[in-house]
């Protein structure tokens, strides 16, 4: 984290437990995301209630570099929030969650959908099973007999239109599991 945390008390005296427990968990936001900027704890005992002990709020608000993530419930009917632990365990669990949210999106594991790849058979090696398909935007792609799918390596002609999804080969860029693509289907051909 960038900053010290910030731990603000509201209608509750200052408590240097509470203080100390807040840091602990706080220090610990740094292994589901480390680019963490700051972070606003505040601690409240908004309610009195007169057959009940105080229920207490703990909000949190995370600054990362494109945003914000908050905590901020209300304790209302929460009876365990009456420990002031609990009411922080649940706030530092909550952040928690959406910090590993954050950081799952900003890694990239959220599924997105590549597009599906297109070109022309440029040129067909019978004696060695491979070939070479030409895409759009006039790259030179590698394919192998057994990249073909569903159907026969054979009956490949020169200009046979393929969609493919494309990999980093030895040599080079290679297309694996290549389909032909039937008549009805329009694929811009390179000239």
């Amino acid at each position: 984290m960038k900053q010290p945390v910030q731990i603000t008390f509201r209608d509750i005296p200052y408590s240097e437990f509470v203080e100390a427990r807040i840091q602990e968990k706080t220090q610990k936001l740094d292994q589901y995301y480390d680019q963490i900027m700051t972070v606003k704890v505040v601690v409240e005992a908004p309610h009195s209630h007169q057959h009940k002990g105080n229920l207490y709020h703990v909000s949190i608000d995370v600054t990362v570099p494109d945003g914000e993530l908050v905590v901020n419930r209300s304790p209302k009917d929460h009876h365990a929030h009456e420990d002031v632990y609990v009411a922080i365990r649940d706030a530092f669990e909550a952040i928690k969650r959406q910090l590993k949210e954050y950081a799952r999106k900003r890694r990239g594991k959220v599924k997105s959908h590549q597009p599906v790849l297109h070109g022309m058979v440029s040129e067909i090696i019978s004696g060695e099973d491979y070939g070479r398909i030409v895409t759009p935007d006039g790259r030179d792609i590698y394919f192998h007999r057994n990249s073909l799918i569903e159907n026969n390596y054979d009956e490949l002609e020169i200009g046979d239109e393929v969609r493919f999804s494309e990999e980093a080969g030895n040599d080079g860029p290679q297309a694996s599991t290549v389909h032909m693509i039937g008549k009805h289907h329009i694929v811009t051909r390179v000239h």
